[in-house]
C-alpha cells in the first residue's frame, strides 16, 4: 500500500534499519541474541535475557496476538485523521516481544483481546510500517501474556535514613489557569518567593535549586529551569539539580533530600512550573512553533500513538477484561476529584458532576473520555525541603519524611512494560513500604498522580490500599475515597479537576492537609500523607508526617 503523506516515520539507522525495511519482502524482522535465542525489541546491542553480545536478525512468522488496543477520537496526525485504533499485539514466537502497530482492515467494535493477528505492511518511502488485521479464521481467544515477575526489592543497607535528616519547611503556589498568557517565569518567581516567605526565610539562605524537568525542549512542561531561576534571582547554590529521568515529577524533591543528607545543602528550593495551556494557544496563534526538528518518533508515534493516554488507554482495558474493572469504576475517581474541587477557590473545575456526565463526556481515546483525563493549565508549585535540624526553627512545625519509594521494577519502554496496572508503580510502592514500619492502613490521606483516572486506581493497587485487581470494589460508589472515608484521596480537586501540575501539587496539598490548613475539604486529625508522581516513566513515592 502507498503511505500516507506527513505521518511521522522513523529515523532509520544501523541499529533499526532491518525491522523498518524488513517488508520490502514481506518479511518481519525481529532482533535476535545469537546466544540464547531469545527475541529483543527495541533493538539494543546486548540481550537483556542473558546479555550476552551476539545480536542478529530473524524473521518471524507474522502472526501475533492482540492484547491492547484504544480508538483514538481526540488526536489526529498528517495521513493519520481520527478515529484510527493504536494497538498492541504479542508475537507468537515469543509473546515478551510487543509491538505498537495500527489495527487495520476491519471493525474496531469486533476486536477483542486475544484475537490473531496478521501483518501487512504500508509502505511510506524507504520504511514499511508493519501494521496488523484479524486474522481470516479466528479460535478462541488466547490467554493475554503474563507480566515478568517483578524483582524484589532491595534491602536498606543501613539502619540509618536519610529520610530523618530533612523536613518539608515551606509550600507556595503561583496564580493557576487555563490560559494566563504570562510568562511562565513569572509564575515560578511568585511560587517561589511564597515558598521562602511560608518557610520564614529569605532567598539568601537558599543554598540549593532542584527542579523536573529543567531546561530543555519542553514546551509548555518547563519555564527554563535553573538556569532561568538562578539568573533571575542571583541565588548562587552549593547544590542544584534539573532533569526529566528522575523520580517523578517529584523527583526534585528526593534528590533535595539527598543533597541535604549528604551536607551539601540546608535549604533547597524545590520548583515546578507548567504553562502548557498557554502554549498551546500560542502556537494555535502562531507565535511560536514546537520544536519538533530533527527529533525521532521512535516506535510509538508512527503509529499515531503520540499520548500517554493511548498506551494508558490499554492498560485500563487489559484490566477491565482481567478484573472486571468498569468505566464506572474509572468514573468514582473523577467523581470524587471534582467533589473536593468544589470546595478549592483555584480549581480549574469545581461544577458539579454526576456520572451520566462523566459517562456522556466526548471520547478521547476508549475507554478514556474528557473526565479520564488531567486538565492543561499555567501555574507553578514551589517547596523548601531544610535539613530537620534547621526546620525547627523556622516558622512553621516541620513536616516530616517517614520515607520514599524509587526503585524500578519493570521495562522502562511503555509497550514492552507491564500489561494491567500503570508502569512504574509495583516497584516504587514496594519500595516505600521497605523503608518503614507504618503500613497502608496508617495512612490519613493519599496524594495520588491522576494524569488519567486510571493513573490513580494504579497506585490505589501499588500501594496497598486494596489488593491487585480489586480496585472495582474498593471504589464502587465513591465512599471509601471521600473526605470522610477509609482514604481521603486526592483532596484539592488532584489534577483531572484542580488543575495538571504534574505532581508538585499533590505535594502542596499533602502539606495543607498534614498543616491542618485545609479550610472546607480539610481531613480533620491528618497526621500521615502520602503522595505518588508519576509513572510510565521512573515515578517516585512519599510518606509524609507530622511531628507529633
Amino acid at each position: 500500500m502507498a503511505g500516507s503523506p506527513g505521518r511521522p516515520l522513523p529515523l532509520l539507522t544501523e541499529q533499526n534499519e532491518f525491522f523498518w525495511t524488513s517488508g520490502a519482502d514481506g518479511g518481519l524482522r525481529v532482533q535476535e541474541c545469537a546466544s540464547c535465542a531469545a527475541l529483543v525489541h527495541p533493538p539494543q546491542p546486548v540481550c537483556r535475557y542473558c546479555r550476552g553480545h551476539r545480536m542478529g536478525v530473524r524473521t518471524v512468522s507474522g502472526f501475533a496476538t492482540l492484547i491492547g488496543f484504544t480508538v483514538n477520537h481526540r488526536f489526529s496526525l498528517p495521513g493519520l485523521p481520527a478515529p484510527y485504533v493504536v494497538a498492541q499485539v504479542a508475537l507468537e514466537e515469543d509473546p515478551r516481544v510487543r509491538l505498537t502497530t495500527n489495527a487495520v482492515e476491519c471493525d474496531p467494535g469486533q476486536l477483542a483481546l486475544g484475537m490473531r493477528m496478521e501483518v501487512v505492511f504500508e509502505q511510506a518511502g524507504d520504511v514499511w510500517l508493519p501494521l496488523f488485521r484479524p486474522t481470516a479464521q479466528q479460535s478462541e481467544p488466547t490467554p493475554l501474556p503474563e507480566d515478568e515477575p517483578a524483582p524484589r526489592v532491595r534491602p536498606m543497607l543501613t539502619r540509618e535514613k536519610f529520610e530523618d535528616k530533612v523536613a518539608i519547611t515551606g509550600i507556595g503556589s503561583s496564580a493557576l489557569g487555563r490560559r494566563l498568557m504570562v510568562p511562565p517565569l513569572s509564575l515560578t518567581l511568585q511560587a517561589c518567593e511564597r515558598a521562602v516567605s511560608d518557610a520564614g526565610l529569605t532567598l539568601d539562605d537558599i543554598d540549593g535549586l532542584a527542579t523536573y524537568p529543567g531546561a530543555g525542549p519542553y514546551g509548555g512542561f518547563a519555564e527554563g529551569g535553573i538556569t532561568a531561576l538562578e539568573s533571575a534571582l542571583r541565588i548562587r547554590p552549593t547544590w542544584h539539580q534539573g532533569g526529566g529521568e528522575t523520580f517523578g515529577p517529584g523527583g526534585s524533591l528526593i534528590s533535595a533530600m539527598l543533597a541535604i543528607a549528604g551536607g551539601l545543602a540546608r535549604h533547597v528550593l524545590c520548583f515546578r512550573t507548567l504553562w502548557e495551556a498557554s502554549y498551546g494557544e500560542r502556537i494555535k496563534r502562531g507565535e511560536i512553533q514546537p520544536n519538533t526538528t530533527g527529533s525521532d518518533p521512535g516506535w510509538l508515534k508512527p503509529f499515531g500513538a503520540i499520548s500517554a493516554a493511548h498506551t494508558l488507554a490499554q492498560n485500563a482495558q487489559r484490566h477491565f477484561h482481567r478484573y472486571g474493572t468498569t468505566r464506572e469504576t474509572l468514573g468514582w475517581i473523577a467523581l470524587n476529584q471534582r467533589a473536593n474541587a468544589a470546595l478549592h477557590p483555584t480549581a480549574i473545575y469545581r461544577d458539579p458532576m454526576t456520572m451520566d456526565d462523566y459517562l456522556e463526556a466526548r471520547p478521547i481515546t476508549t475507554p478514556f473520555g474528557l473526565y479520564d483525563c488531567d486538565v492543561p493549565c499555567d501555574g507553578a508549585v514551589a517547596v523548601i525541603v531544610s535539613a530537620v535540624d534547621a526546620a525547627r526553627d523556622l516558622a512553621r512545625p516541620p513536616v516530616l519524611v517517614e520515607a520514599v519509594g524509587t526503585q524500578i521494577a519493570e521495562r522502562l519502554e511503555w509497550d514492552q512494560s507491564t500489561l494491567t496496572h500503570e508502569p512504574q508503580v509495583l516497584g516504587q510502592s514496594a519500595h516505600l513500604w521497605s523503608r518503614t514500619s507504618l503500613r497502608p492502613a496508617d495512612v490519613d490521606v493519599a496524594q495520588l498522580y491522576d494524569g488519567f483516572t486510571f493513573n490513580c486506581l494504579s497506585w490505589l493497587e501499588g500501594l496497598g490500599f486494596c489488593g491487585m485487581g480489586e480496585a472495582k470494589d474498593f471504589l464502587d460508589g465513591g465512599k471509601n475515597i471521600a473526605r470522610d472515608g477509609v482514604l481521603p484521596l486526592n483532596t484539592h480537586g488532584g489534577q483531572l479537576s484542580h488543575g495538571r501540575t504534574h505532581g508538585m501539587g499533590l505535594v502542596h496539598e499533602a502539606i495543607v492537609q498534614l498543616r491542618g490548613e485545609g479550610g472546607a475539604r480539610q481531613v480533620p486529625g491528618a497526621r500521615v500523607a502520602v503522595v505518588s508522581s508519576g509513572g510510565l516513566t521512573p515515578s517516585g513515592v512519599i510518606l509524609l508526617r507530622t511531628d507529633t
